[in-house]
């Protein structure tokens, strides 16, 4: 069974609820490779679905050591710090996520649009809207 076959098993279970078996197979994955960030992000919330948030965090530490600037480590981490009540360092992690969505979109904005072609820098200099419409004075009316 492949690396992945194995990784897939384990989220089957977590996905019927089966935590304990999705845990076990979990740890298996990261035992062939330490390095596997999907296992142990998915690890540190199986863990949290069995209710042990001191795993959970630990787990979810060893996420962040693998990907500092993910948003999903930060966002699970403030999820565990706040079920643990360390209310401060879910505080820390939430804002960690925040921020981490605004480097996303950020980065995302830089990219090129494929449909237009070109550079995205240029892609911001359109031309203005013009103003709206004035209408002739009207002498008419009195003023």
């Amino acid at each position: 069974m492949t690396l992945q076959e194995q990784y897939d098993d384990a989220m089957f279970d977590f996905s019927r609820g089966d935590f304990e078996q999705a845990v076990a197979r979990l740890k298996a994955v990261l035992a062939a490779d330490a390095g596997h960030f999907d296992a142990q992000l998915a690890l540190g919330m199986a863990y949290y679905r069995l209710g042990d948030c001191a795993a959970a965090i630990a787990e979810g530490l060893k996420a962040e050591q693998l990907r500092p600037r993910e948003q999903l480590v930060h966002t699970n981490l403030s999820l565990f710090y706040m079920k643990a009540g360390d209310k401060p360092k879910a505080e820390h992690h939430g804002l960690q996520a925040k921020i981490e969505s605004w480097r996303a979109e950020a980065a995302k904005a830089k990219e090129p649009d494929p449909k237009a072609g070109g550079d995205a820098e240029l892609q911001m200099a359109r031309p203005k809207p013009p103003p709206p419409m004035q209408f002739p004075s009207q002498p008419w009316k009195k003023k």
